[in-house]
């Protein structure tokens, strides 16, 4: 809000050009970080000038020719309401005071003006302009991170992760309860792009489509949109019928190709009620975009009511198999997959399944295991439509075995290699340090989990398991370390440490000085100073 040096801006207006020159010579203005940004001899012009340099605070004559002082104050209010006014005035206009006190004027001062009485007036309205500023930027940072709690929330229900955030369920109740439809939209070919760019371009690029979709989503009528993996979004409707699927998915489909030039596919999950189907609907959205990998375009894919079970319940799809076999790709453990595959085979055989249904069963084995490398972020030159290919071209049984286990014996193998060369010890090791270098900033957990590659979390869960820390304990640390030793070796002022060590409310500072050390600031310096 104040200017590039940190100084609020000042106008002053008044049809005698001494008292404008006594005004600038009389007033400790560098010493009450203020700056004279404009000077005008009547309303209007004072009203043109206001427009073009926008100041915090306006000193004006409240009787001039042309456009009073109240006229104008109410000008400058309807375009920015927490300007101040500071109005001077003549005996004889004590009811113009008491009306302009009426219409929002900060206060009044009679002639002949006393200096010091309004050095003070300034330096109060001053005060009253730092607390506003305070004020915003704690309602905007409330809103920030109400933002991301609600994101945060949905996430944690979506990965099944209830309990840290079951106390905020009512938030979403009311909105999820009625039934919705979730669409997961992923760009196509994100690992080849994301080889591609730098991470200021991804940033960027992933920045783009957030606005693109939030701009539209907000015109049409949905219930919220956020990034849930890297390359992948989440809307949530109120529940729409097949038909309105489908033109909405070809909407967004062109919507993101025409503002970003990138492609992407879009499925759609059944209609859902409650909160906790929320981790259903995103499966259902995800298994109908699995048809992408078959049809090798990108386009909208429909899920159904029972698309996540169908399999499971009617022809036998061994689920119990498949979510071992997610977990043994989690941790690379190459020779339990292997054995899984083995269980697969004669699952199959003793169910007895259908060419047809066996190359079904295995081809979307293979996705959802897939699927699971691209979460992990440890993909090399790997290409499932060349699996998804081979599949198909084999003639038997135990060709298409031999296909699958092959090819995840040979990626967790790449995998376990590419571990070792650049493993989480050294890639927690590069957040922590990107921290320190960045502690006084406005640091957010997406920027660091950008920078480390991997999904919120992800780095969330690798980061508390490396540091025993949180990402903010371990920031809110790292701040209050580095307060302390400004403190002791610094001769700057309590209240200019805040901002030193990222944080821009100096009262919040020193709550979190407090709870974290047992002392506010000054007593930790005081305390300090006695000692030695």
């Amino acid at each position: 809000m104040s200017g590039a040096d940190g100084k609020f801006r000042v106008m002053l207006v008044d049809d005698e050009p001494i008292i404008l020159r006594s005004l600038k010579a009389a007033i400790p203005w560098d010493e009450l970080e203020l700056e004279v940004v404009g000077e005008a001899k009547s309303g209007d012009s004072a009203l043109k000038l206001a427009r073009e340099v926008s100041p915090h605070m306006i000193i004006s004559d409240i009787r001039m020719p042309g456009m009073d002082g109240i006229t104008l104050m109410k000008e400058l209010k309807a375009d920015q309401a927490r300007r101040l006014i500071i109005f001077i005035s003549g005996y004889g206009e004590f009811e113009y005071a008491r009306e302009a006190l009426r219409e929002g004027a900060f206060d009044y001062l009679l002639k002949p003006i006393d200096h010091d009485e309004l050095t003070e007036t300034i330096a109060r309205a001053a005060r009253t302009l730092e607390k506003q500023m305070a004020d915003d930027q704690m309602l905007h940072s409330i809103k920030v991170l109400s933002l991301l709690a609600r994101e945060r929330m949905l996430t944690e229900f979506i990965e099944g992760n209830r309990s840290p955030l079951q106390h905020m369920q009512w938030l979403e109740d009311s909105e999820l309860e009625h039934g919705y439809t979730m669409a997961v939209i992923q760009l196509d070919h994100y690992l080849r792009l994301n080889e591609q760019w730098s991470m200021d371009e991804k940033r960027l690029w992933l920045f783009a489509v957030r606005n693109v979709l939030e701009e539209w989503s907000v015109q049409h009528g949905g219930l919220t949109v956020f990034p849930f993996r890297s390359g992948e979004w989440v809307l949530l409707f109120p529940s729409l019928a097949r038909e309105r699927q489908e033109d909405i998915g070809r909407d967004l489909v062109q919507l993101i190709k025409r503002n970003t030039k990138l492609s992407c596919s879009v499925g759609f999950s059944s209609s859902m009620a409650g909160i906790d189907r929320l981790g259903t609907a995103y499966e259902t959205a995800v298994r109908a975009l699995y048809q992408r990998f078959y049809s090798g375009e990108e386009g909208v894919f429909i899920g159904t009511a029972d698309s996540v079970m169908e399999t499971a319940s009617e022809a036998g799809y061994p689920k119990h198999l498949e979510s071992l076999m997610v977990e043994s790709i989690r941790t690379l453990h190459k020779e339990r997959l292997l054995e899984l595959f083995d269980e697969t085979r004669a699952y199959i055989e003793e169910h007895a399944f259908s060419r047809e249904m066996t190359e079904r069963v295995l081809l979307e084995m293979s996705v959802v295991l897939y699927r699971q490398f691209e979460h992990m972020k440890v993909l090399f030159e790997w290409s499932l439509e060349e699996l998804l290919q081979e599949l198909h071209a084999s003639g038997t049984l135990q060709q298409l075995m031999d296909v699958i286990k092959n090819h995840f014996s040979k990626w967790i193998a790449q995998s376990r290699s590419g571990q070792a060369k650049d493993n989480v010890q050294a890639v927690m090791g590069k957040a922590k340090e990107y921290i320190a270098d960045n502690y006084q900033k406005d640091l957010s957990i997406e920027e660091v989990s950008e920078l480390a590659d991997l999904s919120i979390s992800h780095f969330c869960t690798l980061f508390k398991g490396t540091t025993g820390y949180t990402f903010l304990e371990y920031l809110t640390e790292c701040r209050i370390e580095k307060a302390k030793s400004i403190l002791l070796n610094t001769d700057v002022k309590v209240y200019q440490v805040a901002p030193l060590v990222g944080y821009q409310d100096p009262r919040y500072f020193t709550q979190v000085f407090k709870k974290i050390t047992g002392k506010t600031p000054s007593e930790y310096r005081e305390e300090a100073t006695s000692k030695t």
